[in-house]
């Protein structure tokens, strides 16, 4: 009985959290608004989604999703939004809504050690990060702002891998309860999107097809 209380808690907890944190609204400290200000790149993509049971990863496809992020870079300021669908027709609504959009801005600061040192303000929580002068490789550190102790997580941790010359950006989100300077893993999201930038077509890139009757 002891341990349904505890999941029944904890579903809860993850509930508040994951709507909370996803209806957040973060203001941009910037009112203007333009369609070409700056350099834009579109990314597209998918995510698994995993989930740390009895000390392994397993397969939790019921919480995957389909995602876009509009991401602008303002020299050393960046600001994104990303835009989620939880796909599966079994998605049971614990992690929140099924649709959510999510709003990150990050401000790169100095280089120390080879690494330039950012930080993070978003709708999921504040925070930290590092990456290398050509923004290929970056890990960002947030944390979930005034958590419960019965929430399994408290933690996001985002490893992002932009292969530009592929057109390609991986990442894995990990979601962490940390406790007395320890980490226990709770769910990760590998996701891999495709770039798009700003383009000419030159000509209309589809067209109808009458269906024969």
């Amino acid at each position: 009985m002891k341990k349904l209380n505890f999941y029944a808690i904890t579903i809860i907890s993850m509930i508040i959290a994951s709507c909370s944190s996803s209806k957040q609204v973060i203001i941009p400290l910037n009112s203007s608004v333009q369609l070409d200000d700056t350099y834009t790149i579109i990314w597209n993509g998918i995510s698994e989604a995993y989930r740390y049971d009895n000390g392994e990863w397993k397969r939790a496809a019921n919480y995957d999703y389909q995602f876009n992020v509009v991401q602008k870079r303002y020299d050393n300021h960046w600001k994104s939004v990303k835009s989620l669908h939880r796909i599966h027709p079994d998605y049971d609504g614990k992690a929140g809504e099924r649709d959510q959009t999510m709003y990150f801005e990050v401000a790169y600061k100095n280089l120390i050690d080879g690494k330039v040192q950012a930080v993070i303000n978003s709708s999921l929580g504040n925070g930290t990060g590092t990456t290398d002068t050509e923004f290929r490789k970056s890990v960002l550190t947030m944390y979930v702002p005034n958590a419960s102790k019965f929430m399994p997580y408290n933690k996001f941790r985002i490893t992002q891998n932009y292969n530009y010359e592929a057109g390609v950006l991986t990442e894995t989100v990990e979601l962490i309860k940390e406790k007395d300077g320890k980490e226990i893993p709770f769910m990760r999201n590998e996701e891999t999107a495709l770039i798009f930038v700003k383009s000419k077509l030159g000509k209309a890139p589809t067209t109808f097809k009458q269906e024969l009757q």
